[in-house]
């Protein structure tokens, strides 16, 4: 704790930037916003206006389309999902930690519960839990002279968090019953860690070489592909596999159907 206490912290050195030095903390600040607006952009093929004017009429039928009924919450799933946050996380623009929610009495958790229900019967979420506080992370080996070379955490507001946390179950439950992935997926899925793939690697090597068979692996990393990728897309293809159950509650009030090119 003396330590931490004691450690002056470094200050960024200047950022270049294509019209000259950035020095003071609101260039900086712009140019690592102008630098992640040139890296959020999406890749641009001849085949994109089309593919984006068919999404966008799908998604537009979409949303003509009443909506099903929506699962709601209760106290006790809200109170099960807030012993679950982790204290050590950073919060978001309203400055409420996890460890604050961690003592809400039983009348705050019910008002949590109503605001959550309300969200799922309007399909409206809130506006104000889409700000994040952003912090830049200097990537390592990186020159610290270019804006490129830092890494946005992003810090949403922790109560929108523990509101995903219900879509994000009931999403999961929806892909869980219906088979939608493929048992060897196993990125962002619970009980399927990184050892256990390795391990299921090894194995399937060790296997064929008993049998005197060869093992033929591919690796392929997309750079940015989150950044870049369509996120109309995304929700197109759920439209077409018919989960209307777990798109009522997040889309599309939550994101809206028009194209953002610029980070938030």
């Amino acid at each position: 704790m003396t330590k931490r206490v004691m450690k002056v912290p470094t200050p960024p050195p200047p950022l270049v930037t294509p019209v000259g030095l950035a020095l003071s903390d609101s260039e900086k600040a712009g140019a690592l916003a102008d630098s992640l607006e040139a890296q959020f952009q999406p890749v641009t093929v001849s085949s994109v206006p089309a593919v984006i004017e068919m999404v966008d009429l799908a998604l537009q039928s979409y949303v003509e389309t009443p909506p099903s009924e929506p699962k709601l919450t209760n106290p006790d799933e809200v109170r099960e999902a807030i012993r679950g946050l982790k204290v050590g996380k950073a919060p978001g623009p309203n400055g409420i930690p996890n460890r604050a929610l961690k003592h809400l009495p039983m009348r705050a958790v019910l008002l949590l519960v109503q605001i959550f229900n309300a969200i799922l019967c309007t399909h409206h979420f809130p506006p104000v839990w889409k700000h994040i506080r952003m912090i830049s992370i200097l990537k390592p080996w990186k020159d610290p002279a270019q804006p490129s070379s830092y890494r946005p955490i992003s810090l949403l507001d922790t109560i929108g968090k523990l509101f995903e946390k219900f879509v994000l179950t009931s999403i999961l439950y929806e892909v869980s019953e219906r088979g939608l992935l493929r048992d060897e997926e196993f990125g962002f899925r619970p009980r399927h860690s990184t050892s256990l793939q390795l391990a299921r690697l090894v194995e399937r090597i060790t296997r064929n070489f008993g049998e005197r068979r060869l093992t033929d692996a591919v690796f392929l990393d997309v750079a940015k592909a989150f950044d870049t990728v369509l996120i109309e897309g995304l929700f197109y293809k759920l439209t077409v596999l018919n989960s209307r159950r777990t798109l009522s509650t997040s889309f599309p009030h939550t994101f809206g159907v028009g194209r953002s090119r610029r980070p938030s």
